[in-house]
């Protein structure tokens, strides 16, 4: 898969015993139970064998407290450069920059905390004991109500890439209805691309049934399933690029600009290559996005996103959703999928072993689950998002310090 390839790349770099180790978004494609384990290994290149490690990463909820010295840059400048609970107190006027930050520092910085800035999550949760009350412990929960249609089912489907292999599909059964975003997470190398690959028609399992619109896919005749039926985007975006330049890609698609929830028309002449890892896959949803999908697939699409993109992602999402767009999202981001998405599934072994709406998924999960619910739980309860920390932080009021 994608993650352990990633994992492959780093372990043939580490092999080297290199005193300095450049290393841009290695946490990218991991889960975040290999994320954790990475940036475990790190640490201690850094403290036991005194390897000078200079990182570029968007994912810095566990990176951030690991790291001697902050550097944030904006449009090729050095805006901030110093110690990171020093460097995010001078953030506080740039949100942009801010929503990136561990969520300890982001829930002191919506709260106008005094003191230190916490960076951890134990930091984060003594930042909350301290100051905020809990008499009201949870905030009221909305039941999900979904349609009755379905999108997409899948019905016992087993599928391997090879007759002596092991089932990489192993019994997969779940249904996605219509006009819901649905984000499947679990470990590298589980079987979340080929599942996905296998509603795309790309793949054909060998058993089973797989109905999209309520339609089997074997009876989707002359590529229809691809005319305004279904889209998929996938994790290597770079595949779908042929042209010389963006304004060649959109224009062999049709693709219309001005119609995007969002702006890339400052990349128009700038070769597909050439972008950066966002760039490019704001241009590849560009041309997904011109077959005008009812149902789209999109696998890890918030690789490479700054957390303000990421925001602009969900902005567009919750957009197509509101158009009668099904979304379905294969993604390592715990955080993206606790603000987007309806509900949220585990894969594990070839199947989905569990799903429920975000507040309710992460509650009950410890390693796949939000910083904030590490953060809150048995003080406040489903809280998942920064948004239900302050809430709540909020509606407890702060403590009062004891007279002298």
């Amino acid at each position: 898969s994608g993650g352990q390839k990633q994992l492959l790349n780093l372990a043939s770099i580490l092999v080297m015993q290199p005193e300095l180790l450049i290393l841009d978004e290695p946490t990218a494609q991991l889960d975040p139970i290999a994320a954790a384990d990475f940036i475990a290994t790190l640490r201690r290149l850094c403290s036991d064998l005194s390897i000078t490690i200079i990182m570029a990463e968007h994912r810095l909820e566990d990176v951030v407290p690991l790291c001697d010295k902050l550097l944030v840059m904006d449009k090729g400048q050095l805006i901030a450069n110093g110690k990171p609970s020093e460097v995010i107190s001078e953030l506080k006027e740039r949100p942009d920059i801010l929503c990136g930050m561990p969520a300890a520092a982001r829930l002191y910085a919506e709260l106008s905390g005094s003191g230190s800035c916490p960076l951890t999550v134990r930091e984060g949760r003594d930042f909350i004991e301290k100051g905020y009350n809990n008499t009201t412990r949870g905030l009221p929960q909305a039941l999900y109500e979904h349609s009755d249609s379905a999108a997409m089912e899948f019905s016992d489907v087993f599928f391997r890439y090879s007759r002596e292999g092991k089932d990489i599909l192993d019994g997969l059964s779940f249904t996605v209805y219509e006009k819901e975003i649905f984000c499947i997470l679990g470990g590298n190398g589980s079987g979340k691309t080929t599942a996905l690959s296998a509603a795309a028609g790309l793949l054909k399992p060998y058993s089973g049934r797989i109905k999209v619109f309520g339609k089997r896919l074997k009876d989707y005749k002359n590529r229809s399933l691809y005319r305004e039926c279904l889209a998929m985007l996938p994790q290597d975006v770079q595949t779908v690029f042929l042209k010389s330049t963006v304004r060649q890609e959109l224009d062999e698609c049709h693709a219309d600009i001005s119609e995007l929830p969002y702006d890339i028309s400052h990349l128009m002449d700038k070769h597909p290559y050439d972008l950066s890892g966002g760039e490019q896959q704001l241009t590849a949803l560009a041309k997904v996005l011109a077959s005008k999908p009812k149902l789209l697939l999109l696998d890890e699409p918030t690789k490479g996103l700054d957390a303000g993109a990421k925001l602009n992602i969900i902005g567009v999402l919750r957009k197509l959703k509101e158009k009668g767009v099904t979304v379905v999202i294969v993604t390592h981001d715990v955080e993206f999928a606790a603000v987007c998405a309806d509900r949220c599934a585990m894969f594990f072994g070839g199947r989905i072993v569990s799903t429920g709406a975000p507040n309710e998924f992460f509650s009950r999960n410890s390693f796949y689950t939000t910083a904030v619910s590490r953060m809150t739980r048995g003080y406040y309860d489903n809280a998942v998002t920064i948004d239900d920390a302050v809430k709540l932080c909020s509606l407890n009021g702060r403590k009062e310090k004891p007279c002298s």
